[in-house]
């Protein structure tokens, strides 16, 4: 079974075409394919398969190394818009990706970067149901109280702006009790900021699921959203630790995020690995 490792600011997938595969990819065989050192290592896997819908280039499915399925990863799309184009499943530099979360429509913008429209965020959502129509809230995770902000943008979102204590603040500990919240049935992710500037901000992602991340699209892009609503221009880079983002943030929540994806490598699994997980 072939498949290809791909990696954007150092959050990495292994991308499969699902007429490789010769088993259903079950929770169980994601988690011994994702683990690193008795499978491939990576952060989850993006499997691609034809759209039985028309006008889509390709149906994207994302499971976290948990087993779990996200409905959305910005940097795991831009991975699978970067590898359609390279694989000859398109041409265009325009098309739409179908997702959990709905239509993807990114615009490859030169050979390792796009633009992918994520579509109009909210505030209110199912993964917060008791909250206001501002999405803010407050809880408590290792003996603090914290003001956040949810952002639905595909996936749920926490984003809580911290100030210099930044890089000091261990996310082992915040970050479960946060995911696992009451307040989110669906658990969430958690994206720390800190405002730099009018128009960048730094960011820590713990991922739902997976565990602090060197960065997250859609982390970056709830972190973005939360400051443009305190006062931040439209147009935010965030930095994360495995480089930037850029995010565009419409008056009507409307997002753009632009970056860039790499392979990293291409494999192919043993018979001996591939018995094993049939097996599972």
């Amino acid at each position: 079974m072939r498949f290809e490792k791909w990696q954007a600011l150092g959050n990495d997938y292994a991308v499969i075409e699902e007429r490789e595969l010769p088993f259903e990819l079950t929770p169980e065989r994601v988690r011994a394919f994702c683990a690193a050192h008795t499978g491939v290592g990576a952060d989850g896997v993006l499997l691609l398969s034809e759209s039985a819908e028309r006008g889509f280039v390709a149906a994207l499915r994302i499971f976290n190394p948990d087993g779990s399925e996200a409905e959305l990863s910005g940097n795991g799309v831009r991975e699978a818009v970067m590898y359609l184009r390279r694989s000859g499943w398109t041409g265009d530099d325009i098309f739409s990706l179908s997702t959990a979360a709905g239509e993807v429509r990114p615009r490859i913008t030169g050979p390792t970067t796009c633009t992918v429209d994520m579509g109009r965020a909210s505030l209110r959502s199912k993964d917060f149901p008791s909250g206001p129509d501002d999405g803010t809230g407050t809880l408590e995770a290792a003996g603090r109280e914290l003001s956040f902000q949810h952002v639905s943008i595909g996936n749920p979102q926490c984003a809580i702006e911290v100030g210099e204590e930044l890089e000091r603040l261990d996310l082992r500990q915040l970050g479960p009790p946060i995911e696992a919240h009451e307040l989110f049935p669906n658990r969430t992710n958690v994206s720390f900021w800190r405002r730099d500037s009018d128009s960048a901000i730094t960011a820590r992602i713990f991922e739902r699921g997976v565990g602090e991340t060197m960065s997250s699209g859609t982390g970056a892009t709830g972190a973005a959203i939360a400051a443009v609503l305190r006062g931040l221009d439209g147009k935010v880079t965030v930095h994360l630790d495995g480089g930037e983002l850029e995010v565009e943030v419409g008056e009507d929540l409307h997002v753009n995020l632009t970056g860039w994806a790499l392979p990293v490598y291409r494999g192919e699994l043993s018979d001996e690995f591939l018995e094993a997980l049939k097996v599972i």
